[in-house]
């Protein structure tokens, strides 16, 4: 069944927020750290995963930094001791959805079970209920916001990025991208997995997180976990 376009319009209106950031204030969506924040905030989308995510909790450690996970469902079902020893770290976990899909594709009422879902694995594995949501690919639908605040959720984007999930993309690429403008309040966007990206990407972000890290303290910036 065809949306009339107004309604297409409406249903697809939080979609680019995550690349017009002028839509995420009216719309209630994060992107940065509270104003006034001396800090920045490390963010990883897409795990937990076997091999990536403990390699970069160890570099995490190295730095003294703290992190926040924005984790699966469906990997928290296949990795749950990898998901917990996020929480034992002391870093904090978040939501991306029990699948990696695109929410403009999802119904509302599938939407809602597939985050509940997620939600509960999340809580089960690691013992911290996740307050924070971001969806796939940064794509919020008017259903994914709703339900993020009626269930009392903060939904959260990003203010850089070092696009770490392409393929051909470099570690150094990605450190200088992602802290090439990074300033006090930014929220940096980089993946510990590869199941939803080029294969192996992880390894590269592996990769540039020493350089990432270094650029931080080279300005007096400390990561802090959402």
């Amino acid at each position: 069944m065809r949306l009339a376009p107004a309604t297409a319009a409406a249903w697809c209106l939080p979609a680019p927020a995550a690349h017009v950031r002028a839509l995420c204030a009216p719309l209630g969506i994060s992107r940065t750290l509270p104003m006034g924040s001396p800090d920045v905030a490390l963010t990883f989308d897409d795990g937990p995963h076997p091999e990536g995510t403990p390699a970069v909790l160890e570099l995490l450690a190295r730095g003294d930094q703290k992190a926040t996970f924005f984790l699966v469902g469906e990997q928290v079902e296949r990795h749950g001791s990898v998901a917990a020893e996020i929480v034992a770290a002391g870093h904090a976990i978040a939501l991306h959805g029990y699948r990696h899909r695109n929410l403009l594709r999802v119904t509302p009422r599938a939407l809602a079970d597939d985050l509940d879902r997620a939600h509960a694995l999340i809580a089960d594995a690691t013992g911290q209920a996740p307050s924070v949501y971001r969806p796939p690919y940064g794509i919020f639908s008017p259903a994914g916001l709703a339900i993020a605040r009626r269930r009392g959720w903060e939904p959260m984007l990003w203010s850089q990025w070092g696009t770490d999930w392409r393929r051909f993309i470099t570690p150094q690429s990605i450190a200088r991208k992602l802290t090439r403008k990074v300033a006090p309040g930014d929220v940096l966007l980089l993946h510990d997995a590869d199941y939803y990206s080029a294969k192996d990407s992880w390894r590269r972000t592996v990769a540039a997180l020493p350089r990432v890290i270094a650029e931080l303290e080279r300005r007096n910036l400390r990561s802090v976990a959402l």
